[in-house]
């Protein structure tokens, strides 16, 4: 599909005769009505989400950068997500700086103990969420945590929503997310995925104060 797509921006962009012949898609003809024709912006950047081994490889074979899932740790990421791309990379003969890497990471911080109590819980019935899904279990096993999967997706066909966050541990949760003070966070991001990770998200499920966040993304400008 990826393929598809880049041939018919191909035709748009260069005037190219559209002859994309695939083994799921066919595009032969572009029509003037349908052809906008170069744009300023160019080519448009293709980002591919993944997760398993199969998914991740094809996004370093066929795309220009991979969206992160936030359910993941900076384990899985090193020791699966990376060699994965870079696998698909030197298929296509390309090297790792030629991808790109974008995550939404779990944040639990707060202003005082109460409120990053808070926060932690809410993060924690996140993880929990993503972690009752089979597709997503690999990453719980790499850590060891065996069955923890099996129980949460028990526990979410019961429709015993609440009872799963109390699966997700201290550990589980410093694994999946950056558990920091305010003034902490943009140092934990950097040290945890300041080598791999261009663009990040702020992945997190409660409320705060609206000057907060604005104070984390200027410490991490700060960083550089």
């Amino acid at each position: 599909y990826i393929s598809a797509r880049r041939a018919i921006w191909d035709c748009w962009a260069h005037g190219s005769k559209l002859d994309y012949r695939g083994e799921f898609y066919n595009h032969t003809l572009m029509t003037p009505f349908f052809n906008p024709g170069p744009q300023a912006a160019g080519i448009p950047t293709v980002a591919l989400a993944a997760v398993g081994p199969r998914m991740t490889r094809v996004a370093g074979q066929v795309a220009d950068g991979m969206i992160l899932h936030g359910f993941t740790t900076e384990r899985y990421v090193r020791e699966v997500t990376l060699p994965m791309v870079n696998e698909g990379l030197a298929a296509s003969g390309r090297l790792p700086a030629d991808f790109t890497y974008s995550c939404p990471v779990f944040i639990v911080t707060g202003e005082n103990d109460d409120d990053t109590a808070k926060a932690a819980q809410a993060v924690r019935q996140q993880i929990a969420f993503y972690g009752s899904t089979p597709a997503y279990w690999q990453v719980l096993d790499m850590h060891g945590w065996v069955g923890v999967g099996e129980k949460l997706n028990a526990l979410s066909k019961a429709g015993e929503w609440a009872k799963m966050g109390d699966l997700i541990t201290d550990e589980m949760l410093d694994a999946f997310a950056i558990v920091a003070t305010p003034d902490q966070v943009a140092r934990r991001l950097h040290d945890r995925f300041g080598d791999v990770i261009e663009r990040v998200s702020f992945y997190a499920p409660y409320a705060v104060p609206e000057d907060l966040w604005p104070s984390v993304i200027a410490d991490i400008k700060a960083i550089g």
